[in-house]
């Protein structure tokens, strides 16, 4: 009889052990999994994800109202990657319309990226200071004031 309590014990310890390991590995599976996720979020829409909801829709539906208002810069930016794309890819290269492409196409993105840097300073000057500082803390995690680590010499 001692020794069926003493297989039983063992086995009841071994048990343990490996129902814990199971739990810890599926704990932290899951972490990871949700880290990458957390990582790979960049963007202006996540950066407002510390403020409150109202104030996160407040910048979505400004976001929206500009993206509305740049349609046009949208599809010329678009439109002038595909044409840097036939460009570089057309059995003949013609160095001068590939210039023109790439000038129309950085004009059209630069002022795309202005609209959008003074949708978002006009939406930090409606907050509070202790929103503004959320703000730049998420814009340098997740937005566009990200740095990473520094390049390698």
């Amino acid at each position: 009889m001692t020794r069926l309590k003493t297989f039983l014990v063992i086995s009841l310890v071994l048990n343990v052990f490996l129902l814990g390991t199971l739990g810890g590995g599926t704990y932290r599976w899951i972490m990871k999994e949700r880290a990458a996720v957390i990582a790979q979020q960049r963007g202006l829409r996540f950066a407002a994800a510390e403020l409150t909801e109202a104030r996160q829709e407040q910048l979505r539906e400004a976001l929206r109202q500009n993206r509305r208002d740049s349609l046009a810069l949208i599809l010329s930016a678009r439109q002038g990657r595909l044409d840097i794309a036939q460009l570089l890819a057309a059995p003949q290269f013609d160095q001068a319309a590939l210039d023109a492409a790439l000038a129309r196409t950085r004009e059209a993105d630069s002022t795309l990226r202005g609209r959008i840097e003074e949708t978002v300073a006009h939406f930090a000057g409606t907050l509070t200071s202790d929103e503004r500082v959320k703000l730049v803390d998420a814009l340098e995690r997740h937005g566009p004031l990200h740095v990473g680590p520094p390049p390698k010499q």
